[in-house]
């Protein structure tokens, strides 16, 4: 089975699928939409009690309902200043150091950095850094948050393809996440540069970001956007940053020396938004 959901991956046709779902997704047909967000919970268990609007029917449409807000308080935000937050709900795909512009991506795969931010100059900070690959299931909350304080400086839309990202296609497909659609936003923070990567996959219906709203799909051709020297893009640790209509995975990159993972994280461990991830390294040089 796992050899033929990875068959009809390179079979389908994956952006015209996506892009379907999303046309569906946007629907405002009480009926439709009311039945897709039902049956949807039902599938995959979603805890309703700690969204803002626990009734499915306040949803004007199955997006707005992927991408449910959370009551107050639904997350505590780890706030010690040497304390990088987790960015999003999900679990661990994989985490650990970047082995001279290496990224392990799963048993027997690993892909290029360079290739995942778009070129070598922009892998160059985290060429032996840290890294670490949160996936976010359909049950999960959909938004991405800051793990630490930080000023946007640049983003990168790489155009791509759109395999799934679960650990059945990340153990089987060669540079999943370096060949998939992604937007790459790079920030200057107190622990230095940091990278967040936002990866698109199958019916994988749009990536948003809070400065900029919809960013994919757009047109098939790499778009850069420079923030330091045209507007300033300013989060504090905890803000949203973006969002999936649909749900993805989140790639973190920072350099080296510059913080650790916690120990109690490994690959398939369960995260939640907000909760310590990591810590800056006392002998960083940020």
């Amino acid at each position: 089975m796992k050899i033929l959901f990875i068959i009809m991956q390179y079979l389908l046709p994956q952006h015209l699928l996506s892009r379907l779902v999303g046309k569906l997704a946007q629907t405002r047909i009480f009926w439709l939409k009311n039945l897709l967000i039902e049956r949807f919970i039902k599938q995959y268990g979603v805890d309703m009690s700690e969204a803002l609007y626990e009734d499915h029917r306040d949803y004007e449409n199955f997006n707005s309902f992927f991408t449910r807000e959370l009551k107050p308080g639904a997350r505590e935000i780890a706030n010690d200043p040497n304390v990088i937050a987790c960015p999003a709900d999900g679990a661990i795909s994989q985490l650990g150091d970047i082995c001279d512009g290496r990224i392990f991506q799963a048993k027997g795969h690993e892909y290029s950095l360079a290739t995942l931010v778009g070129n070598n100059e922009d892998a160059l900070p985290y060429r032996n850094g840290k890294f670490a690959t949160v996936y976010l299931s359909p049950k999960d909350y959909h938004r991405v948050h800051m793990p630490v304080d930080g000023k946007l400086i640049a983003t990168h839309y790489i155009p791509g393809q759109l395999f799934s990202v679960n650990q059945t296609t990340a153990e089987n497909v060669d540079n999943l996440f370096a060949r998939n659609e992604r937007l790459v936003c790079v920030f200057e923070t107190p622990v230095g540069p940091m990278a967040m990567i936002l990866v698109g996959a199958m019916i994988v219906a749009g990536i948003e970001t809070v400065w900029g709203g919809q960013v994919a799909p757009p047109p098939k051709t790499v778009q850069s956007q420079r923030f330091d020297n045209v507007q300033t893009v300013a989060l504090k640790k905890g803000e949203e940053m973006g969002r999936f209509k649909l749900g993805s995975t989140v790639i973190l990159l920072f350099g080296e020396n510059a913080m650790e993972w916690l120990s109690a994280f490994n690959a398939g461990t369960e995260t939640r938004m907000g909760e310590a991830l990591g810590t800056i390294a006392p002998n960083s040089d940020a």
